[in-house]
């Protein structure tokens, strides 16, 4: 990008990525492009594909639109051999529109929308917001098909109160996330003036639609702005999943361009270098390798609500994947074993204003490298080993790497990786150091995008050789 010619390559990159991906959606969308320019080639759970893989070959498949595993195969592959992981996830804390989203109130047209995650919501408010996602639309002949959506333009807005109406908002500042964050779409005199449409209050289960219509459920001014951009009639709605966004562009910052101020980067900065490194594995010398594993990645949906859907990394996205390579119990247990996980998730830089937040010799850094994630209560899935390699493949590309254990005295996050450990897979919790985690504008350090990238490229081209190394009973 012409904007930042001095900055960090991989970083102008992300923003591209970042801002294209406003939803888990989207970003599986992207992150698919990509691999298929790298020549990935599509295929698909409900097909009978293990007859037709190749050693060598590169592959995909995606899940209900939200999540994706994508791998390589060496040339000598065979049942039995191991998975070299690197999972992460595509959502991020937001704002999504409710089922019935019409809302009227004091001459406004409001949206109705429900929290997700746990997101810091103050953050919210007073930003341009605009609305993507997926919508579910008719096309003739009884076919029905799921579109993506993003409207590139400023939507909807959280005002805040004014300071002469609550003098002591500074002080205590509080709200209602149910009666006090609902967002504005527009005015009904507006509305009126410019549409036949009615702006009227949902109607009853008299309604004349039929049970697939959702045209009573929502503002027909935003049914048809959604039709507009899908060059389809509204009444060819038929469902949706909307979610809120911030319609300012993610740019790189800072002095010295050393920072990514973008919203989403928990998680997609992990997800994105996992795309790029697997995507270039496949044009160095060593691609395909031999013998070894088979080269993995794995974006899931749903970590900030726990994981637990058929998209989430408690699904069987990758026990499927597992048994589908090696159907039989030997050669599964075999891969299982000879298989090892990078789960990687942001992490927390020291805040120089809330020092006293961080344990005093686990303080990571943007811009100082990977930071390994340990917890002795398995919220992170690290144990000594798991670092001990994750050094190592550092070691390989000239890196650096930052510890973090959380203090005694506060609770600690999670990720993916305690979830897949369970399948008796090696794991190790990593990230990149950031500010603002789950804030609507999120804090990174721009060198610390190729810092991973590089990481996952020395996992897929080292871990098997690395791992024969390695001796533990």
């Amino acid at each position: 990008m012409m904007l930042y010619p001095s900055s960090p390559e991989a970083a102008t990159r992300f923003l591209k990525f970042v801002n294209a991906s406003p939803t888990p959606f989207h970003a599986v969308q992207n992150a698919s492009l990509r691999l298929e320019k790298a020549g990935f080639l599509k295929i698909r759970e409900k097909d009978d594909w293990e007859k037709d893989l190749k050693a060598g070959g590169k592959y995909y498949f995606t899940r209900n639109q939200a999540s994706l595993v994508a791998f390589t195969l060496p040339q000598k592959w065979k049942e039995g051999a191991g998975l070299s992981i690197v999972g992460t996830h595509v959502d991020s804390p937001n704002l999504r529109i409710r089922p019935i989203s019409k809302r009227t109130k004091s001459g406004y047209l409001q949206v109705g929308i429900e929290t997700y995650g746990g997101g810091t919501w103050h953050s919210w408010l007073d930003r341009d917001l605009s609305i993507a996602g997926r919508v579910v639309i008719s096309e003739g002949d009884g076919k029905f098909s799921s579109k993506l959506i993003k409207i590139d333009r400023p939507l909807l807005r959280i005002p805040t109160l004014a300071i002469h109406l609550d003098r002591d908002v500074n002080s205590n500042f509080k709200f209602n996330q149910e009666t006090e964050f609902v967002p504005i779409l527009g005015q009904i005199a507006t509305q009126l003036n410019s549409s036949q449409e009615s702006v009227e209050e949902p109607k009853t289960a008299t309604s004349e639609h039929s049970a697939s219509s959702i045209q009573d459920n929502h503002h027909p001014a935003l049914l048809s702005l959604l039709a507009s951009e899908l060059s389809v009639k509204a009444k060819e709605i038929h469902d949706f999943e909307l979610h809120l966004y911030d319609a300012q562009p993610a740019v790189l910052g800072g002095l010295d361009n050393e920072f990514i101020f973008s919203p989403r980067m928990d998680n997609l900065v992990s997800s994105f270098c996992a795309v790029e490194a697997l995507a270039e594995s496949v044009f160095t010398q060593t691609f395909p390798t031999l013998e070894g594993n088979v080269n993995c990645i794995a974006l899931f949906n749903h970590e900030e609500i726990g994981s637990v859907s058929t998209t989430g990394a408690e699904s069987s996205l990758i026990p499927s994947l597992l048994h589908r390579l090696s159907p039989n119990a030997g050669s599964l247990s075999q891969s299982v074993a000879r298989s090892f996980l990078i789960s990687a998730d942001m992490g927390h830089a020291v805040h120089p204003n809330y020092t006293s937040k961080h344990e005093d010799n686990h303080k990571p850094v943007m811009n100082g490298g990977i930071v390994i994630k340990t917890n002795a209560k398995q919220r992170y899935a690290s144990d000594a080993i798991g670092s001990f390699i994750l050094k190592k493949l550092v070691e390989r590309r000239k890196g650096k790497v930052q510890e973090y254990e959380v203090r005694n005295d506060m609770a600690c996050g999670s990720t993916v990786g305690p979830m897949l450990s369970k399948l008796g897979v090696r794991t190790v919790d990593v990230g990149n150091a950031m500010l603002s985690m789950h804030s609507i504008r999120e804090t990174a350090g721009s060198h610390d995008v190729q810092s991973m990238i590089d990481l996952f490229g020395a996992f897929f081209e080292g871990f098997a050789e690395l791992d024969q190394s390695l001796t533990v009973e």
